[in-house]
């Protein structure tokens, strides 16, 4: 490792990090905003049971959910924690012909004591933010976001699981349900908040995973919406990992879109790169790549402990020449599903190259989930107490 860490990298003092960097109010002065209507049919406590002793990743919900609407000249209205179920739509809604949407993923855990957490969530909050400024959707407020976080959780306190890997995964949406064929923002949007009780994301923990670099395929564009969390930058992204699975691999990454030879990120994780020298470097962010925030908690970590971060564009010739050379002795990928993964084969058409290094990886696994679940100390004040 480096004697002398490097300054404080960018991605630590950009809007988001700054926004995200302000105090809370706590739980129990939030909580309330979202005013409960218990569902008439929750789950058995024998079906729920079931239900936590065999999770996968976001596929059962919890009883309850999260609503709000916006209408144009009103404002927001009508908050409550409601019966989770199907939804009613226009077939016109703008969201189902234009895209009109962004969302947000965060995680509570249980910690030993029986306690439920959360990581960040201004963060999350922050960010929604930004991503709805960018699809000219209405903006909610970070504390309102975070405060229907504490509701849900709080009246589905039972769905957070205890075991090792396990949360309750939330997500946080907002749409466009304005029935109308007409090409402008929406004058009605709709804010909801769903729960899922998860697993692991990938259920072989951090065993390496398989990397396809597409050079074909590109997930977002200058001056697009590559750093809002908007499901178009998904769906852009299915046909390329379909790509990927025939070719073998469990992921695919995307280059820039204007040199079409530079890493950007994953379908949905951001990238590092860990040197000989103990240095990490991961693609600076341009407008094009997703701001995670797991990525910049990485990071914190990282250049406090004395190691050398350096965001900076990263050629995917020299990343393999580098990995051939032995100077790159690590890749992972991170993101709040995932946490982080090591990447054990880097793919693409004239090349393939192994990487057996996960040091590094696991250390800021095992720093990070320490955090999270309660394990460690916080000393960044990260956690935030939901019950």
């Amino acid at each position: 490792m480096p004697e002398t860490a490097a300054p404080t990298p960018d991605s630590l003092a950009t809007p988001l990090s700054q926004a995200a960097a302000v105090p809370l109010p706590d739980a129990d002065a939030l909580a309330g905003r979202f005013p409960l209507t218990r569902s008439p049919r929750p789950a058995s406590d024998d079906e729920r049971a079931q239900v936590l002793s065999d999770l996968h990743f976001g596929s059962v919900f919890t009883d309850h959910m999260v609503h709000t609407r916006w209408t144009r000249g009103e404002g927001w209205s009508g908050h409550q924690v409601m019966p989770y179920g199907d939804l009613a739509l226009s077939p016109a809604a703008a969201v189902l012909h234009y895209g009109q949407e962004v969302f947000e993923g965060i995680k509570a855990y249980r910690h030993a004591d029986g306690s439920v957490w959360t990581f960040r969530p201004r963060y999350n909050a922050a960010r929604l933010k930004v991503s709805a400024r960018r699809l000219a959707l209405p903006e909610l407020a970070e504390e309102d976001v975070v405060a229907s976080l504490v509701d849900l959780v709080r009246a589905d306190e039972a769905w957070v699981p205890s075991g090792e890997g396990e949360s309750l995964y939330l997500r946080p949406f907002m749409f466009a349900s304005e029935a109308f064929l007409g090409v402008h923002a929406a004058d009605v949007v709709d804010y909801y908040v769903i729960a899922s009780p998860s697993g692991a994301y990938f259920t072989h923990g951090l065993t390496p995973i398989s990397i396809w670099v597409t050079q074909d395929y590109h997930r977002a564009g200058r001056g697009g919406t590559g750093f809002a969390k908007t499901g178009g930058n998904y769906a852009s992204s299915l046909l390329p990992q379909q790509e990927a699975a025939a070719k073998g691999c469990d992921q695919v990454c995307f280059l820039d879109d204007v040199t079409q030879t530079n890493l950007e990120e994953l379908g949905g994780m951001n990238v590092m790169v860990v040197d000989a020298d103990g240095t990490v470097r991961t693609p600076r962010l341009t407008g094009t790549i997703l701001e995670g925030g797991t990525r910049s908690a990485i990071i914190r970590l990282l250049t406090d402990a004395g190691r050398r971060v350096v965001e900076e564009t990263i050629s995917l010739d020299g990343l393999v020449q580098d990995i051939r050379s032995g100077k790159v002795t690590e890749v992972f990928a991170c993101g709040t599903a995932a946490v982080v993964v090591p990447l054990g084969r880097l793919m693409g058409r004239d090349f393939d190259v192994a990487i057996t290094g996960s040091e590094v990886t696991r250390e800021i696994h095992d720093r990070l989930t320490g955090i999270q679940y309660g394990r460690l100390e916080d000393p960044y004040g990260w956690m935030y107490r939901l019950v």
